[in-house]
């Protein structure tokens, strides 16, 4: 039996634009899924005390996060599926970095160049849906910033973005699964 070669697929927005939602939804529908990460990143923090790691020690975040998305990567392409969806990808993390006017090491610049997706789904801002909560500190300025900041980095990297239209959750499901011609 040929073991597959799983296309990867990226959701990618500024917060709270539907992201994990539909993640969620595709993960109901049997596909395999890997979540966003910062939140688990986020509440390790929060155990060991550091309200805001983000906030408090932005590159020490960003180095969490760059290691358990490469590592996502790394397992996307063990599984004998024909397409994985992730939440999130490793070019997030320099365009936040570069958001904030913040320092990282060559390494993260590197790794956007040596792991590249598939197909990179764009979800735009969309006020009717945009919330905030514990983990989620972004206003929705904020959260427009970050969106251009995502933007400008993932086709700075030479990635076609795919906008997903703003539509129930199944409409936008039906739009990804089309797209990628499943």
């Amino acid at each position: 039996m040929t073991k597959l070669k799983p296309i990867k697929n990226l959701l990618i927005g500024g917060p709270s634009t539907g992201k994990s939602t539909v993640l969620e939804a595709l993960s109901d529908r049997g596909h395999w899924c890997f979540p966003e990460i910062s939140r688990e990143v986020t509440l390790e923090a929060r155990q060991l005390g550091i309200e805001h790691l983000f906030l408090d020690e932005p590159l020490k975040f960003s180095e969490m996060l760059l290691k358990g998305r490469i590592k996502q990567f790394e397992e996307a392409k063990t599984l004998n599926t024909k397409q994985v969806f992730i939440d999130r990808g490793i070019p997030d993390v320099t365009a936040y970095m570069n958001h904030f006017n913040e320092e990282y090491p060559s390494e993260f610049e590197e790794a956007n160049r040596t792991y590249r997706y598939d197909n990179v789904f764009l979800f735009p801002i969309w006020n009717d849906i945009y919330t905030r909560d514990n983990e989620r500190f972004e206003d929705l300025e904020l959260a427009r910033n970050l969106q251009d900041a995502l933007i400008k980095t993932y086709q700075d990297l030479d990635y076609k973005l795919i906008e997903v239209p703003k539509s129930r959750i199944y409409e936008r499901i039906e739009f990804i699964l089309n797209t990628i011609q499943e």
